[in-house]
């Protein structure tokens, strides 16, 4: 039988690993759902960490970070977005490419700050909150209710989110502006300012991700978003555009990498390499047997207009 402290070690890892995704996943569904994939999520993710980093160690407040992380996050997507929205350039090539400036030049203005060999940061930690009562439940409590601040924010944005797109106005003119923006603009809405705000918004996500990710390990490396703004998109598909359904895909992809520590904790005698591997493979599968005939936004990946005018 699995020790009581063993799983909640291994609930309070998959949450832990689970936040950052489900932080730029959340931003990335209102992305998608006006119409704009944005491939250069890795790159907000890598620059809100190193901003978050610099700002922390600066200022010696994980609360300032978190804020210069958003808006270093926030100033990516605002660079890519003038580029797919302004000049209609393709969202694919351009996101990719706002993938490599934000790896490339967050490595440089690492090497600039501390050398070429780099040093180890120590930065302030972001301290658990414990929420009274909450905290207190067995197992799962310390695992849910005992965590950084931002991993509450998850827990707000997802139902708020959630309201906002299907319950509002805006949330209705959103969604039609990546279904059918033809249809919306002859209904008087701005279909380049709305996509402009959704994108600037999912790399704002994004950059609190990456502040997340540096703050709560206390360090920053180069590329230390390892893949997971890509995965964040994959984690969107999982969750249908939902916001629900996305922070649940986040927290499966979470316990998906936790269960790497819990095999090993269990003694379980497995090639790390396999380990290591164990949660892209339980996605792909996840994808391939729960997406099925998911329906992305009917303009995703689209410009507009279509043709100059």
């Amino acid at each position: 039988m699995l020790d009581l402290v063993v799983l909640t070690a291994f609930l309070e890892a998959s949450v832990r690993l689970a936040a950052p995704l489900a932080l730029a996943a959340l931003g990335e569904t209102i992305t998608e759902r006006s119409g704009i994939i944005n491939i250069g999520l890795e790159g907000s993710l890598v620059t809100g960490a190193l901003c978050a980093a610099f700002a922390a160690l600066s200022w010696g407040s994980p609360g300032a970070g978190i804020i210069i992380g958003a808006l270093g996050g926030a100033f990516v997507a605002l660079g890519f977005a003038a580029f797919v929205i302004g000049l209609n350039t393709d969202q694919i090539i351009t996101g990719t490419a706002a993938t490599l400036a934000g790896l490339g030049f967050t490595g440089v203005f690492y090497q600039a700050r501390f050398g070429t060999t780099g040093t180890v940061l120590t930065l302030p930690v972001l301290q658990s909150l414990s929420l009274p009562g909450l905290s207190k439940i067995p197992v799962f409590g310390s695992a849910f209710f005992e965590q950084a601040p931002t991993v509450y924010l998850v827990y707000i944005l997802a139902p708020l989110l959630w309201h906002f797109l299907f319950r509002t106005q805006w949330g209705l003119e959103l969604r039609a502006v990546g279904e059918e923006p033809a249809a919306a603009e002859a209904a008087g809405v701005r279909i380049r300012w709305i996509r402009l705000l959704a994108t600037v918004f999912g790399g704002l996500l994004a950059g609190v991700a990456g502040a997340h990710l540096a703050l709560n390990s206390g360090t920053f490396i180069e590329g230390m978003s390892s893949g997971r703004g890509f995965i964040a998109i994959a984690v969107v598909v999982l969750g249908r555009w939902n916001p629900i359904w996305v922070v649940a895909a986040a927290f499966f992809f979470g316990a998906a990498s936790a269960l790497q520590f819990l095999l090993q904790a269990m003694g379980v005698d497995t090639p790390f390499p396999l380990l290591l591997v164990l949660p892209y493979l339980l996605t792909l599968a996840a994808l391939a047997g729960w997406v099925g005939r998911a329906r992305p936004p009917a303009a995703l990946a689209l410009p507009w207009p279509h043709e100059s005018k």
